[in-house]
């Protein structure tokens, strides 16, 4: 998380679900306790994700976000997977898509996108 840069652009996997979106980071991973949204901290908005303040105090142990402007999303039951294809999935928080062909036809197929044009 703490390696993406402002510019970067992300695909989101939701495990045993598939593909749910295309962004680009509008702004590097801070201590959740640091993010604002539209000037109010992200903690004083409603969230789904209720355990995210436990640790705040903590920089060591503190969930850490970045700020992403999604440019296509799915809903969860609507994700984009085809099975024993070979595209890339990771337990990892972050990991590229550097020489990952077929991965990244299925994103620019599915999603509507052109990675090479928003890199650009």
């Amino acid at each position: 998380m703490l390696g993406l840069e402002e510019g970067d652009i992300v695909a989101a996997y939701l495990k045993r679900h598939g593909f749910v979106g295309i962004g680009r980071v509008t702004q590097k991973a801070k201590p959740v306790r640091e993010v604002l949204i539209g000037g109010k901290p992200l903690l004083q908005h409603e969230l789904k994700c209720l355990g995210i303040a436990e640790n705040s105090d903590s920089l060591d142990c503190s969930e850490y976000v970045a700020l992403v402007d999604w440019m296509k999303v799915v809903e969860r039951d609507d994700a984009r997977w085809k099975s024993k294809s070979g595209l890339l999935t990771s337990q990892l928080v972050r990991a590229s898509l550097d020489g990952q062909p077929a991965t990244i036809e299925f994103l620019e197929a599915e999603f509507s996108v052109d990675f090479d044009a928003l890199l650009a």
